[in-house]
């Protein structure tokens, strides 16, 4: 069997199965109204783009304060209920695999002027840069330092956020502990200062994600919850330390718990934290490649270097980004569209949105630009 034949061919997840391999990852894409209920807009993308195996959707916030950027998306209030059912009601009359949506939290990687609220934290360290806003890129703020009581209810907040989800018609839900954002700066030793039990040590550091996601798996069965994880990534202006440390405890905390999935960012399946990873991670492991040009060979040769390593399910961002129709497409061997204009990708409007064409709008004999692409995840609005 080919790589390409094990990508296009059912699978099992949890409760699901599949009709491919090939997951959509979270994109941020800034399309949701002011405060972050889902537009009709996003419900046409998502459905143009059903043919994945399954569309892990956008970051969406479980709480006001968890607001990263303007225009993301949110899923604490009826109203954000409301708008994500249009979507996931979409996708399943155009015939999609499913829906699960990633919940995040920005922590730090927030600001009054787009959330009202003084961003919240592991400990009162700064974003070292400046952060996109209502008006244009601010300096980032000092956040505050979570207290016990703020760490409760976060928590619980993550847990009633997949309710939510569920009640919007999502099959599950995706816990983001990735790219710098709340829970990965809890696991980061130079955002996580804390001298309690939630700082410290590997345990300590670990503890604030296990917590969530053991409280979201109680809350909607662990069989529909995801963990995302990013080892060694510096987004955000993370420093880890004890990369090689960290994920193992995590995953060995974790594995018992019976999760759908664990997704791995920029998965290197010759790093050594892949193979610690691997070999501790009891159940279905997602990786998500570094492609440096967007091709179907590509895709094959990135997926196939995972496949071999162990990753049983692979997620692509921007090849899914410009091709609705990318399943049809790599099935038929045809060439993709490019990524058009990074810029267009948080703007708004439906232009580098929903404007890609399919092989059958664009014609078979459509040739692909000679741009060159790296994979992303989570977003860096410029």
């Amino acid at each position: 069997m080919t790589t390409m034949t094990k990508l296009l061919a059912p699978a099992s997840l949890g409760p699901l199965t599949l009709p491919n391999r090939l997951l959509m990852a979270p994109l941020t894409r800034n399309r949701a109204e002011a405060d972050g209920t889902p537009t009709p807009l996003m419900a046409e993308y998502y459905a143009q783009r059903a043919s994945a195996g399954l569309i892990i959707a956008e970051a969406a916030t479980p709480n006001a304060v968890g607001q990263t950027y303007p225009n993301i998306t949110a899923i604490h209030t009826a109203r954000h209920v409301e708008g994500w059912r249009r979507v996931t009601d979409a996708v399943r009359a155009a015939g999609g695999g499913g829906m699960f949506l990633q919940l995040q939290h920005g922590g730090r990687v927030g600001h009054p002027a787009t959330s009202g609220l003084t961003p919240l934290a592991p400990s009162p360290v700064p974003l070292p840069e400046t952060i996109f806003t209502p008006d244009g890129h601010r300096p980032a703020v000092v956040p505050r330092e979570m207290t016990a009581a703020d760490i409760r209810t976060t928590v619980a907040d993550f847990a009633r956020a997949a309710r939510n989800a569920r009640d919007a018609g999502f099959e599950g839900v995706e816990v983001h502990s990735a790219n710098g954002h709340l829970l990965h700066q809890f696991l980061a030793r130079n955002t996580n200062r804390r001298t309690d039990g939630y700082g410290g040590s590997i345990a300590g550091r670990i503890r604030f994600t296990a917590e969530v996601t053991e409280a979201v798996a109680a809350e909607i069965g662990a069989d529909r919850v995801g963990l995302r994880i990013s080892p060694g990534n510096t987004v955000n202006g993370i420093a880890e330390g004890e990369t090689e440390e960290i994920y193992p405890a995590l995953v060995d905390r974790l594995g018992g718990l019976g999760l759908a999935y664990l997704h791995l960012v920029f998965a290197d399946p010759d790093s050594p934290v892949f193979g610690k990873i691997r070999a501790g991670w009891p159940g279905t492991l997602v990786a998500n490649p570094v492609l440096r040009e967007m091709s179907g060979p590509a895709i094959e040769q990135a997926s196939a270097r995972l496949l071999d390593a162990g990753a049983d399910l692979i997620a692509l961002g921007r090849p899914f980004l410009a091709n609705p129709d990318l399943v049809t497409r790599l099935r038929l061997g045809a060439p993709l569209n490019q990524v058009r204009d990074r810029y267009l990708m948080y703007v708004g409007g439906a232009a580098g949105y929903t404007d890609y064409p399919t092989l059958a709008e664009a014609g078979a004999n459509a040739q692909p630009s000679s741009d060159s692409i790296v994979a992303f995840d989570g977003p860096r609005v410029a």
